[in-house]
């Protein structure tokens, strides 16, 4: 069976990249990645994908006349290595609608907490303001609104009363590692469907409900 063709979109350390690399690296992995795409060139994600041995290139945005023409090139470097799925991992420019609807259900995004919760910036700031008992992190097909869409795979991570900022993101980030490779092998598998503007995920029993604080004795 042929491996799923995948294209990562990344503007930074590319942590959540590694996560997906590691993840395709596995003898049985469905997917393979064919392209890793940057628009800054220091993006150190671009060290990682070189390493690995993996095609990637940067295309700076700044050098284009307009959001359209930086997606079309986007779009051409993508559809040239046969990506048939965009992964979005820390990919830090919001895309127009002619794009995410080019793509539609083939591009993917991880955010920093549990949609539809806290969308934007600042994620893990809002929650501790908000005095939330679990934040998290979604991996979801992308839509032209900011941080929407089908949710594939969450988790919840606990939001402890002394978390700072910088505490409360090192723990998302783990599970950040954990939910985009499984999203991937779930969409990879053909397990994934989107009904109407909700996933579907065949085979897929959650077990139990998670409470925080935990009930005592």
């Amino acid at each position: 069976m042929a491996r799923l063709r995948v294209g990562v979109l990344i503007s930074g350390s590319g942590t959540n990249l590694q996560a997906l690399i590691d993840d395709c690296a596995r003898a049985d992995a469905e997917s393979e990645i064919v392209l890793v795409l940057s628009n800054r060139a220091d993006a150190f994600g671009l060290a990682r994908a070189q390493r690995a041995g993996l095609p990637q290139r940067a295309i700076d945005h700044e050098g284009y006349d307009s959001r359209e023409a930086f997606e079309q090139a986007l779009t051409e470097a993508l559809e040239a290595s046969g990506v048939e799925l965009v992964c979005l991992a820390g990919f830090m420019r919001v895309l127009t609608a002619r794009f995410v609807e080019r793509w539609r259900d083939r591009l993917i995004n991880i955010h920093p907490s549990l949609l539809p919760a806290f969308q934007g910036l600042d994620t893990h700031a809002r929650a501790i303001e908000a005095g939330v008992r679990l934040a998290g992190c979604t991996v979801h097909f992308v839509r032209p609104e900011v941080d929407s869409g089908p949710i594939i795979v969450q988790a919840a991570v606990p939001v402890l009363p002394d978390d700072t900022v910088e505490s409360l993101a090192d723990r998302v980030l783990r599970e950040e590692h954990r939910c985009l490779p499984l999203a991937l092998r779930l969409i990879a598998q053909g397990r994934v469907s989107v009904v109407g503007e909700r996933c579907v995920i065949d085979a897929a029993a959650p077990d139990g409900a998670l409470i925080n604080p935990a009930p005592g004795p």
